[in-house]
């Protein structure tokens, strides 16, 4: 089984390598050689056996199927799977899989891989994972985004270095822009609608690229967005790769089926996907602006959606400072420590207020007015992301972060269970005291000084340890609250975001358990009723109709279910007399010839009786 495990490993080797095989074959017996030589102590048996069942298991994980499927990538795909492993490979990445894991097949995988070797052994495994993905390109970069709020996927110094990863590529030609505007305006020229329409583009991301003109209706100054004429492929390739790649998670990491790979993968393309859908995003844009309209706390750029399709947006071009840019705000003299809070205050309203939020409030995305710098207004933009969270999610959220923060950790464990964040059979009383130890350390310090996202990062990393489901409006919820947080506390450090969240969410808690929401609900449900009040009359008349009807239902159930009782009694009765009967033959039929035919008659009046108690139950 050992040699013909072997021979699978390096028959599987030369196929997938495809050149140079007698060389590969003859480095991997060297390996395979050293591996023997490096075993502890001598070949015993029990370690023979574990390799050569570890052998089985890499083979098994293919699946029935697996070497099929893997022959059926085309040739660009195997060159693109190449390339992803180079690269992990040169930059250690296999550093990742816990040691125990490493089994030898994979061990003399990597030493077939020889001419990969780990080029940046000076730098962090963290630091390597983040220049990994910048090299892989946009959908990787944006993977590794997305990965950086899944904290409970990652240790701290990893997901802080993906938190760095920067959404930047170079533009592609603004003539081929150009054309694409033109074949989403049905063929006509650009200039049709636009004047002054700048070839060079404003900005440029993974997914789309933004260009200025005016409108040639109004004369407004805009911007036109368009998608990478060429993504679309490259989104599929790549997310056929990481999906198979999300299948050897379980198998490679000791806790990887906890961690649902497939499903985060899953969560990825689906964000990735609406991205690509710029009528969505025009969408999004046009009910935040409506939801926010004339508040000044924020303003949202206006759509103009007669110009807008899948592959093209334009809207309203804004002027304003990065909110990056701390240097320039505070030489302008905005007011810092109110632009922070309303922060905080756009960010809740949007949850607990719209349910509707705008889940990518990176500081790239958002900018702060010109205007009134004592008054401070924010611009948002890039609404391809948002979030939003039913009735009862905005309550149950609401009330733990009012019960944590009261250190009132059983109402929190409580509230998981009831919300059926977590299953209903959990034990409270242990994942109270999980609570406690891991989120009791945060009270140490200052309230001022804790961190509102890395609470509900606690949090939610303790309750998936009870098997939480991941929640896709949660995960986009808690990212967006560590950018709030993060960009509040860069403008004004001594921001207290509890201080000013509490009077926020204790009103609206106020708001929808009190006499005013009743009123309010009656009222919303009002015309509903009246709407039904003449059907009243009919449905009572029905409703009685019914009732009549069950309870003639019920007393034919319970009358054949009492029949059917008496009937097994009789059974039951029938078949112990049967069986005296016949061990009663049986022994006289042994023991006592001499009584003729008796014996043979209690056997037959057993079957019989038998029979009998058999028919009474069929």
């Amino acid at each position: 089984m050992w040699a013909e495990g072997v021979g699978k490993v390096l028959r599987g080797g030369a196929q997938f390598l495809l050149k140079g095989a007698e060389r590969q074959q003859r480095y991997v017996a060297e390996a395979i050689t050293e591996e023997w030589r490096l075993a502890p102590g001598p070949l015993e048996l029990a370690w023979f056996a574990e390799e050569t069942t570890a052998i089985e298991r890499a083979l098994a994980a293919l699946g029935k199927n697996g070497w099929k499927r893997w022959r059926q990538m085309t040739p660009g795909e195997l060159r693109r799977l190449y390339f992803i492993i180079h690269t992990f490979l040169s930059y250690g990445l296999d550093e990742l899989i816990p040691k125990m894991r490493i089994t030898l097949p994979l061990r003399i995988w990597r030493r077939m891989l020889f001419w990969m070797p780990n080029r940046h052994q000076d730098q962090p495994l963290g630091a390597r994972l983040r220049l990994a993905l910048q090299e892989l390109g946009p959908v990787w970069i944006k993977f590794g985004q997305m990965l950086s709020t899944r904290r409970d996927l990652f240790p701290p110094h990893i997901a802080d270095q993906l938190a760095l990863l920067q959404d930047r590529v170079a533009p592609f030609e603004g003539k081929l822009a150009q054309q694409q505007i033109e074949k989403a305006m049905g063929g006509l020229p650009v200039e049709t609608w636009f004047d002054d329409f700048s070839v060079e583009p404003l900005a440029s991301a993974s997914i789309a690229q933004v260009h200025t003109a005016r409108l040639k209706e109004n004369g407004k100054e805009v911007v036109i967005k368009v998608i990478r004429p060429d993504i679309l492929p490259i989104i599929k390739a790549d997310m056929k790769l990481i999906y198979r790649l999300a299948r050897w998670v379980p198998r490679l990491l000791p806790d990887g089926r906890r961690l649902r790979p497939q499903e985060v993968v899953r969560e990825y393309e689906k964000t990735l996907l609406d991205e690509l859908n710029l009528l969505r995003e025009s969408a999004n844009a046009i009910q935040l602006r409506r939801n926010f309209e004339d508040s000044p706390m924020l303003y949202v750029p206006e759509v103009y959606p007669d110009y807008c399709s899948e592959s093209m947006m334009v809207m309203e071009r804004i002027y304003g400072i990065p909110v990056s840019d701390v240097e320039a705000l505070e030489a302008q003299g905005t007011n810092m420590q109110l632009l922070a809070e309303r922060g905080v205050q756009v960010f809740f309203t949007q949850v607990f207020r719209d349910s509707f939020f705008h889940a990518d409030m990176h500081p790239g995305n958002i900018f702060v007015s010109y205007e009134h710098p004592e008054d401070p207004q924010y611009i948002g933009i890039d609404c391809g992301i948002v979030g939003s969270l039913n009735k009862e999610d905005k309550r149950y959220l609401a009330e733990n972060f009012i019960a944590f923060f009261n250190r009132d950790y059983r109402k929190v464990a409580e509230l998981h269970v009831d919300s059926g964040w977590v299953p209903p059979d959990t034990n409270v009383e242990e994942f109270e005291f999980a609570i406690r130890t891991v989120c009791e350390p945060i009270f140490e310090k200052p309230l001022a000084e804790i961190s509102f996202g890395h609470v509900l990062l606690n949090l939610f990393n303790t309750a998936r340890r009870f098997n939480m489901e991941v929640q896709p409006q949660l995960v986009l919820l808690q990212k967006t609250l560590l950018y709030v947080e993060g960009v509040g506390r860069q403008l004004y450090p001594q921001l207290d975001l509890w201080k000013t969240a509490k009077p926020f969410l204790e009103s609206w808690i106020k708001d929808q358990v009190g006499i005013p929401a009743l009123v309010r609900a009656f009222k919303d449900k009002a015309p509903f009723w009246i709407e039904r009040m003449p059907e009243i009359p009919e449905l009572v008349y029905q409703s009685l109709q019914q009732s009549k009807q069950l309870q003639t239902s019920v007393d034919t159930i319970v009358r054949d279910m009492h029949v059917r009782h008496v009937r097994q009694g009789q059974s039951r009765y029938l078949f112990g007399i049967g069986a005296v009967l016949l061990l009663s033959g049986t022994l006289l039929f042994i023991h006592r010839p001499e009584w003729g035919m008796m014996p043979g008659w209690l056997m037959a009046g057993g079957v019989v009786t038998w029979l009998i108690g058999w028919r009474k139950t069929h």
